[in-house]
């Protein structure tokens, strides 16, 4: 009998880096049969699209987890999942963490505002006690639901694998695997995951990560033995390094009534859920349709998947953007589009769009979201834009862009030189027109930034990723 594995991919970034690589591809040729557990609304699609031999699509009843987390001892759970995310060892950079306690802070009702001083005062002692943090994590397992029983008994999987080591609603998937003895194991699809996360929401047996710096922070922060962590790449990328899906400049530029003879700026919405973007949108298209910088120039602007989310200050920001392109000719928008179902817009439906906008890119502007990293590796000079918010979210917790800088994701860019960073209009007017004279400045920064951040830069991290998972069938830690 074949071997089964249990694949967890609850995020639309999880379906890429799974199923738009070579993941999924390499367990099957290892002889392994996947069970991929996706959305239940996306579950006949992503079966249209990917079904091959090997691969059996089914529902991961992400609304019987999310009714379990709201409705059985609906309190507890929550703090538990706000220590297990707060409470790291202050061994690594916590400054993301410590910016996700003061956004729940700020934006808790005023019963848990009462309770605040007391879990802060055991986020202290978590982020000081291994012991500590090991008590938390036994004291999340007494909730799991079983919501997947039917499908252990009828598959009887050999190792459950998960886009996250319990952070989000997997957490139920893999305490019931290891509750039946069931070898479990992780990978890392985000950038900042391992620094923004911390502990695991479940007990895992391994975990795959990008790089020497994921790792360093997995074991140093959140107590992972250095022998159960591996270091594959990121799967995800290995389309852009070999340039899979990119467009040639002059069928993307038609495909957006771009102008050929003007230089390309693109912006890449990001960090919204702590701040407005609208003020480094309204700078950059002040500089291009007011000609001031040292060439003529256009703005495509690629609105975050948060912006479509039922929230009204980021669906206001996007009509506002949307708004701009409508009053400007030289100022285009481009819309993530949807995968569908409670996965939204993060999808990797459109990867040919993204590869393409960074590649052809003149200067490629966002506010150090991982696509920095995505447009580094596509060798474009890169912009951190942090024009501070004069009002930021009324009402919510805001951030100014000009204080994130510590975050470690941040930093790292930052002291790699890789790209540079402009606080106002005049420096951001500056930087662009530095890299527009001079593209191919700070291409060694780039290049080593890229190096030890992804570590594989040669489109093999989906097959090692996969034959590190085909490795760990059947063992526990």
């Amino acid at each position: 009998m074949a071997k089964r594995i249990f694949v967890s991919a609850d995020h639309g970034l999880a379906i890429v880096y799974f199923l738009q690589s070579d993941v999924v591809g390499t367990l099957i040729k290892g002889g392994a049969e996947v069970v991929l557990l996706t959305d239940d609304a996306l579950v006949e699609r992503i079966r249209e699209r990917f079904g091959q031999p090997g691969l059996i699509v089914e529902g991961l009843r992400l609304k019987q987890a999310q009714d379990y987390f709201n409705q059985v001892s609906a309190s507890v759970q929550f703090w538990l999942d706000f220590l297990r995310r707060a409470g790291a060892s202050n061994r690594i950079n916590l400054e993301a963490v410590d910016s996700y306690i003061d956004q729940v802070k700020a934006e808790a009702h005023p019963r848990r505002k009462i309770l605040f001083p007391f879990m802060q005062l055991l986020v202290a002692i978590l982020r000081h006690s291994r012991w500590a943090r090991g008590i938390l994590l036994r004291a999340q397992t007494r909730f799991s639901p079983k919501i997947y029983a039917d499908l252990f008994d009828q598959y009887q999987p050999d190792v459950v694998v998960a886009s996250t080591p319990g952070w989000r609603s997997d957490r139920y998937l893999l305490r019931e695997a290891a509750a039946r003895g069931i070898p479990t194991a992780s990978v890392i699809v985000g950038w900042d995951n391992t620094s923004s996360y911390s502990l695991p929401g479940s007990p895992v047996d391994w975990i795959t990560c990008w790089s020497e710096i994921q790792k360093d922070e997995l074991v140093k922060g959140s107590d992972w033995d250095p022998e159960r962590v591996g270091i594959n790449g990121i799967p995800s990328y290995d389309g852009y390094f070999q340039k899979e899906w990119q467009l040639s400049r002059d069928e993307y530029f038609k495909q957006h009534g771009l102008d050929p003879k003007r230089k390309l700026i693109s912006y890449a919405s990001s960090f919204i859920t702590f701040s407005p973007n609208i003020q480094n949108i309204e700078a950059l298209v002040e500089l291009v349709s007011q000609d001031e910088l040292s060439e003529p120039a256009q703005l495509l602007v690629r609105l975050h998947p948060n912006h479509f989310m039922e929230v009204a200050r980021f669906a206001a920001e996007r009509e506002q953007v949307r708004a701009l392109a409508q009053r400007y000719p030289h100022v285009h928008v481009v819309e993530p589009v949807p995968l569908g179902g409670s996965l939204g817009y993060y999808s990797g439906e459109d990867m040919p769009e993204k590869s393409s906008m960074m590649a052809h890119s003149d200067v490629f502007v966002t506010v150090y979201s991982t696509m920095v990293v995505e447009a580094s590796t596509h060798e474009r000079p890169v912009v951190s834009a942090c024009i501070d918010s004069q009002t930021g979210w009324p009402g919510k917790f805001t951030l100014p862009l000009s204080k994130i800088g510590d975050w470690p994701t941040h930093s790292r860019f930052r002291d790699s030189k890789a790209g540079r960073v402009a606080y106002t209009k005049d420096e951001l007017r500056g930087v662009l027109n530095f890299y527009l004279q001079t593209p191919n400045a700070d291409m060694v920064e780039r290049r080593s930034f890229i190096h030890h951040e992804c570590t594989f830069l040669d489109g093999s991290a989906g097959a090692r990723t996969g034959q590190y998972l085909l490795s760990r069938m059947g063992r526990r830690a």
